[in-house]
C-alpha cells in the first residue's frame, strides 16, 4: 500500500493528569510550563505520586500527533519511530492503529518506550512536562519505512528528530530518500528548545530541505533573530510555505508571495497539549486535497480548537471531525 504522507518522530507514550492546586508542582521539585528531561526512574517515581489523581494514557510526540490527526481526517498515513517492549509500547502501537489503520514501529528490547508525564493546571490548562525519551531516540534504521518515504506524497517529521544520537541520522537518511523519491517535505520546528539548541541546522532544514514549515511566534524569532514581524517577513522567503503559529492571536500563512491572516475558533481550554500538531495535521489534510493555503489554516485552526477543548493531544472523535470539514468545505 502507497501512503499520502509518512512521518518518522519520536514515540513518546503521553500521561496527562489534572492538578487543582499547582502547589504540587513546587512539592514535586518542577518549574510550573517547562519540560523537564528525566531518567525513566524519576519518571516513574513523580508518576507514582499523582496516579491517583487520575492519568489519561494517550499515543504522543509530535509527529505522531500530527500523523495520527491526519489519519482520523480521512488521510492514508504511516508513522515509524520506535517503542520499547513493554506495556506502553504495546499501548502505543494500538492507538496509532486506531487512528491510522496500522504503523511501521519498531521495538528496542531493552529500553523503555519513551513517555512524557503531563500535569495540566486546572486554571489554565497550562502544561508542566516530565520526559523520558527512552528507546525513542535510539532508532538507528529506517527500516520498512524506507520503502515506505519513497511512495510517499509527503514525508513529515519534527526538529526533535535532529537534536542528536543515532536518530539525527536516521532522520537525515529519510530526507534523502524523500528527496530522491521527489516527495515535499514538511518540517515542523515543534518546540523553542529545539530552535535554540541547532538553530542553524532548523535555518539550514527549511531553506534547503523543507516545502512546508511550521513554526510558533517564539521559534520564529530564534531561528531569524529578529522580533516576530521581521520574522515573518523573513521567513517568507524561506521555503514555498511557512506557518507561523501566533497563539491567541491566530496563525499566519505564508505561500506565493501572499499572507493569510487564520483566526483561533472559540473553545473552552481544558488542556493545550498537542494545539500545534493538531493545527499541522488539519492544515497538510487540507494541503493534500487541494485546499488554498489560507482554507488549510482554517481546517488546522479549527482543529486545534477542538484539541484545546479537550484532555489529550489526538481529537479521536471522529464526527466532531467530519463536522469541522465540512465547515471548510472539504471531503
Amino acid at each position: 500500500m502507497s501512503y499520502e504522507v509518512v512521518g518518522l518522530g519520536n514515540a513518546i507514550m503521553d500521561a496527562l493528569v489534572r492538578i487543582d492546586d499547582d502547589a504540587l508542582l513546587g512539592d514535586l521539585g518542577l518549574t510550573r510550563g517547562q519540560m523537564h528531561p528525566v531518567p525513566h526512574e524519576r519518571w516513574l517515581e513523580v508518576y507514582q505520586r499523582v496516579h491517583g489523581l487520575g492519568v489519561e494514557i494517550h499515543s504522543g510526540g509530535s509527529c505522531a500527533n500530527t500523523i495520527s490527526t491526519l489519519g482520523l481526517c480521512g488521510a492514508r498515513v504511516i508513522y515509524g519511530g520506535q517503542v520499547g517492549a513493554d506495556d506502553f509500547g504495546t499501548q502505543y502501537g494500538r492507538s496509532l492503529t486506531d487512528a491510522c489503520g496500522g504503523h511501521a514501529l519498531q521495538v528496542h528490547g531493552e529500553l523503555p518506550t519513551g513517555k512524557c508525564l503531563s500535569l495540566i493546571s486546572a486554571k489554565d490548562g497550562e502544561r508542566t512536562m516530565l520526559t523520558d525519551l527512552g528507546a525513542a531516540i535510539h532508532l538507528g534504521k529506517l527500516g520498512s519505512l524506507s520503502a515506505h518515504i519513497r511512495e510517499a506524497r509527503l514525508f513529515h517529521t519534527t526538529g526533535y528528530k535532529f537534536l542528536g544520537g543515532a536518530v539525527r541520522e536516521t532522520a537525515f537518511a529519510a530526507l534523502s530518500e524523500a528527496e530522491a523519491a521527489g516527495a515535499k517535505v514538511s518540517f515542523d520546528v515543534a518546540d523553542p528548545f529545539v530552535a535554540r539548541t541547532i538553530r542553524a541546522d532548523v535555518e539550514w532544514i527549511i531553506k534547503d530541505h523543507a516545502d512546508i514549515a511550521f513554526l510558533n511566534r517564539e521559534e520564529a524569532e530564534i531561528v531569524t533573530g529578529k522580533p516576530v514581524d521581521e520574522a515573518i517577513d523573513e521567513l517568507a522567503g524561506w521555503t514555498e510555505i511557512v506557518v507561523v503559529k501566533l497563539g491567541g492571536q491566530g496563525s499566519v500563512v505564508l505561500h506565493g508571495g501572499e499572507r493569510y491572516r487564520v483566526p483561533v475558533f472559540p473553545a473552552a481550554v481544558k488542556d493545550t497539549t498537542g494545539a500545534g500538531d493538531t493545527y499541522a495535521g488539519g492544515f497538510l489534510y487540507g494541503w493534500l486535497r487541494g485546499l488554498g493555503a489560507g482554507k488549510c489554516g482554517e481546517l488546522g485552526s479549527r482543529l486545534a480548537a477542538l484539541t484545546v477543548g479537550q484532555v489529550g493531544a489526538v481529537v479521536r472523535d471522529r464526527s466532531h471531525i467530519a463536522a469541522v470539514k465540512a465547515q471548510v468545505g472539504v471531503a
